[in-house]
C-alpha cells in the first residue's frame, strides 16, 4: 500500500468532531485558551489538550505563551480558507439540520471569516468592487485595478504596507453560506478593519456574527452600489 498522503493526514485531523469544533471556534480570528476550546468542543481539559497537541503538530494551529497561559489560533489564512471550503461542502452534501439555531440567519448575513468579511455582505462587497472596476477577475485570480488603487487609498487602506507583507493582497474565498466568492487576502482583512474603525460594523460578543449599524448599512450600500 502506498504511504498516506498529506490530504489523509489533514483529513484525519479535521475529521474528529471535537477538533472540528475547536477549529470552527478559531475561525473567529481570536486566540483562545485550552479551557475555552474545551468548552467549545464539549470535552474535558485533558482531552482538549491532547487534541490541541495533534492540531499543533499537524500545523493547523499555532500556540503563543503569555505568562502562565497558552493561546491557540489558526496558523494562517490558508487554514481558514480550507475550513471555510469544507464548511461549504458540508452545507451542500452533509446532513441537514432540522432546526437551525437562532444565529444562523445572522451568520449568513455577515460574519467574520478569520479576519475578513463573509456572508451576504462579503459577497455583495466583492461583487460591488468588481462592478465598479476596482477589482479585475480572471477565473479564480483577482487583481487590483488602477481605479481600485485610487479608491482603496482614499478609503484609508495603506496599500504599500499591505504589499510588504507575506500574504497575497487579493484572494478569493468561497463563501459556504452564499456559495459564491468573497474577498480575502490582506486587502479583505484591511477592509474589515477599516469598517470597524469607521463604526460601520461591530462584532457580536462570543460569536463570529458581525452587526452593521444603521449608518454603516447606508454607507456600505453606497460603497457597493454601481455608479
Amino acid at each position: 500500500m502506498k504511504a498516506g498522503t498529506d490530504l489523509a493526514q489533514i483529513g484525519s485531523l479535521v475529521g474528529d468532531p471535537a477538533r472540528a469544533n475547536m477549529l470552527a471556534a478559531l475561525m473567529g480570528g481570536a486566540a483562545l485558551t485550552a479551557s475555552e476550546l474545551a468548552m467549545e468542543a464539549g470535552v474535558g481539559l485533558p482531552t482538549a489538550s491532547s487534541h490541541l497537541s495533534k492540531l499543533t503538530e499537524g500545523g493547523l494551529i499555532a500556540v503563543t505563551r503569555q505568562g502562565r497561559h497558552r493561546y491557540y489560533r489558526l496558523t494562517d489564512s490558508r487554514v481558514a480558507s480550507m475550513l471555510e471550503s469544507i464548511m461549504g461542502v458540508a452545507a451542500i452534501f452533509g446532513p441537514k439540520r432540522v432546526l437551525p439555531g437562532p444565529r444562523d440567519g445572522a451568520m449568513r448575513e455577515a460574519r467574520i471569516c478569520y479576519d475578513h468579511l463573509a456572508g451576504e455582505y462579503g459577497v455583495a462587497m466583492f461583487d460591488g468592487f468588481v462592478r465598479r472596476g476596482y477589482l479585475a477577475t480572471m477565473g479564480e485570480k483577482i487583481e487590483l485595478t488602477a481605479d481600485g488603487e485610487r479608491y482603496f487609498a482614499e478609503f484609508g487602506i495603506e496599500l504599500p504596507a499591505l504589499r510588504k507583507g507575506r500574504r497575497p493582497l487579493c484572494r478569493t474565498c468561497l463563501d459556504w453560506s452564499v456559495r459564491r466568492t468573497h474577498l480575502a487576502g490582506s486587502l479583505g482583512a484591511a477592509m474589515l478593519e477599516r469598517m470597524v474603525a469607521l463604526h460601520w460594523v461591530r462584532r457580536e460578543a462570543g460569536s463570529r456574527v458581525l452587526r452593521f449599524t444603521p449608518p454603516g448599512r447606508r454607507a456600505f450600500d453606497e460603497m457597493v452600489r454601481k455608479e
